[in-house]
């Protein structure tokens, strides 16, 4: 009788044993643990660091840098370009990124990317982008973002969406690189603007890259 008593406890315990092991697990969203990315044929995994102890031991600790330049900066930094969160990111890469529909770019300068960046991001620093730069190096980048040039004018048409990011709300290179496309003549409705940028992306425990 006892031997059966224990067997009952026993079977009861494995439902108890499964949920807290799923209620210790760190999801993206309730019901998505990953998501996995394809791009030019490599796939990433973005995930959640699995560890609830872990804690950042790197810059994006910090609360304080001198300000200026390191301002807070506003939620919308130019009016017309959306700003998203780090799920709108996540649909992105699955759904632009994934079929060459859009560009996820790191619009720092190239040490901070050097140090880490989102999956699948591409450097292109904020002064790349000025309307004053290298017109050569401008004109191979806007080929590949399917930006034509007739009659010493920018086509953008055809023009992908470019999702921009930084550092985050205390970093403008970012906004620079808006700024600066805004002014080439690239369409606000085709870029958009990742205002968490690297410290939230971390702060999540989100899967970063070291280029």
């Amino acid at each position: 009788m006892i031997r059966k008593i224990s067997l009952i406890a026993g079977l009861l315990s494995i439902p108890l044993l499964f949920t807290q092991l799923h209620a210790s697990e760190v999801n993206i969203t309730e019901n998505t643990p990953f998501i996995d990315v394809t791009v030019n044929g490599k796939t990433i995994r973005i995930e959640r660091i699995q560890d609830t102890k872990h804690k950042l031991k790197n810059s994006y600790t910090k609360t304080s840098r001198p300000a200026p330049p390191f301002s807070i900066q506003p939620f919308q930094p130019i009016e017309g370009i959306k700003t998203i969160s780090e799920l709108d990111v996540l649909d992105f890469m699955k759904n632009e990124l994934s079929n060459n529909k859009g560009k996820l770019i790191d619009a720092r300068i190239t040490k901070w990317y050097k140090a880490g960046s989102l999956p699948h991001a591409v450097n292109i620093p904020f002064p790349v982008f000025s309307p004053k730069g290298n017109k050569q190096l401008l004109g191979q980048i806007f080929s590949i973002f399917n930006v034509e040039k007739k009659d010493k004018k920018w086509i953008f048409n055809e023009a992908q969406t470019l999702l921009i990011f930084d550092n985050g709300p205390w970093c403008k290179q970012g906004e620079k690189a808006m700024k600066n496309l805004v002014e080439l003549g690239y369409p606000k409705s085709k870029i958009l603007y990742y205002r968490g940028g690297m410290q939230y992306w971390q702060i999540l425990g989100l899967t970063t890259i070291q280029p």
